[in-house]
């Protein structure tokens, strides 16, 4: 628990979602890469180690990684998704080139994420894929060539993504349509259309939910990871929790910045931006009006909406927090767990269909449930800052995208005046 405001500067390690697709582009480029700033947690050290099954090549050298791309893509190896979504969702794809069979499996938490729309697609576009199309299953490339494809990806973007980012080394390009509800996190996609432009491979929306890569070259690039701005909001919120102040680095990239940024002042923040040296800018944080409750549509930041719920759990009036049905299939039924967490810790919340909605309470401590979900660890350690007693399972499951969350969040603590 914080023993008052929290103040100061943070430093962000790279944000796992960028760290993930630039790897990925690494591996498949036209020549080496070398890339700074790449987020060192499980996932990325997952999806790293499943490159190099797949044929790829990394060396560190002076806080950087010179990646060797795949030069034939080889079948034949198991790759360990661990319950990292980036992995299970954007390998197969690259594994659908080779001839021999490669296997994937994972935690057993993964084997209920979803998987079917994507591997449907695979094996519609020819790839033989095994049934049934969750974790563990085996691809290899049969007749696949890439082409037109129809699939429901509102259980996750990462469906799309995953086909868009391998699709310039398809024979015939990808175009990828998504045919079902509401599409989560289209910012992510986004990203995954800019960080292709970037290595000069053709890819274009097409149309409102529609996605095309042409073939061709992936160029190798040098380029730096931005800090991670899901991590940066979660840290930022510990200042408006406890009505500190806090700063950090804050770029105009690839990430859903805005959008983060957004839910913080939704819920009471003062938010203010400045320049800082080499066109950087900075977001400073500050809780000194309070919390309030807000009505918010998460559809755009869904990864965030453990935190919102911890927000919206303090608040004095009540919240509701919508558009984030897809999160059931995270790495819990994280509306689900949530709800029984913080419930469990006083806080009067409820299930919707497509969210959470909180009346205001009073908090008190006890256990929280992590689910092995770094993001409800997250939540959790919120809460804690100003809820005595407030004890999670496991915070190790942290290391999923913040490698010393336990060490930043006592310094954070430590920082107030």
């Amino acid at each position: 628990m914080a023993a008052g405001p929290v103040r100061g500067t943070l430093s962000v390690p790279g944000s796992k979602s960028a760290s993930a697709r630039s790897l990925l582009l690494a591996a498949l480029a036209d020549g080496p890469s070398t890339l700074s700033g790449v987020l060192a947690s499980r996932d990325t050290d997952l999806i790293r180690a499943g490159l190099t099954t797949l044929g790829a090549q990394f060396e560190e050298s002076d806080g950087q990684l010179l990646v060797s791309p795949v030069q034939t893509i080889r079948g034949g190896g198991r790759i360990d998704c661990g319950l990292a979504g980036t992995v299970m969702r954007f390998l197969p794809p690259v594994a659908a080139l080779a001839a021999q069979p490669t296997h994937f499996f994972g935690d057993p938490a993964a084997r209920q994420r979803p998987m079917a729309p994507l591997l449907g697609a695979l094996a519609e576009l020819g790839a033989e894929v095994s049934q049934p199309h969750a974790l563990p299953f085996t691809i290899a490339g049969g007749s696949f060539r890439g082409g037109a494809v129809s699939l429901d990806a509102s259980g996750s973007s990462q469906f799309v993504s995953a086909l868009l980012l391998s699709g310039a080394r398809f024979p015939d390009g990808i175009t990828v349509t998504h045919s079902g509800g509401t599409l989560p996190s289209l910012p992510h996609i986004q990203m995954t259309v800019t960080l292709l432009n970037r290595r000069g491979v053709d890819a274009t929306q097409t149309g409102p939910v529609s996605w095309q890569v042409s073939p061709g070259p992936i160029a190798a690039l040098d380029e730096a990871v931005e800090p991670d701005l899901t991590n940066a909001a979660t840290l930022l919120a510990a200042a408006l929790v406890t009505g500190g102040e806090l700063t950090t680095a804050w770029p105009d990239g690839v990430q859903a910045g805005h959008e983060l940024a957004g839910v913080l002042a939704a819920f009471g923040a003062r938010l203010a931006y400045a320049d800082a040296a080499h066109g950087t800018r900075t977001l400073t944080v500050s809780g000194i009006d309070g919390l309030r409750g807000a009505d918010l549509d998460l559809s755009k930041v869904s990864e965030f909406t453990p935190v919102a719920a911890a927000l919206a759990a303090l608040a004095p009036e009540p919240s509701t927090l919508r558009g984030v049905a897809h999160i059931r299939g995270h790495e819990t039924d994280r509306l689900a767990a949530l709800a029984t967490g913080l419930g469990e810790l006083g806080a009067n919340v409820r299930q919707t269909a497509d969210g959470l909605a909180f009346d205001p309470a009073v908090l008190h401590g006890g256990g929280f449930a992590t689910h092995a979900d770094h993001r409800l660890a997250h939540a959790a350690a919120l809460v804690g800052l100003v809820t005595p007693g407030v004890l999670l399972d496991d915070v190790t499951c942290t290391t999923k995208t913040l490698p010393d969350f336990p060490g930043m969040w006592t310094a954070l603590i430590g920082a107030q005046r």
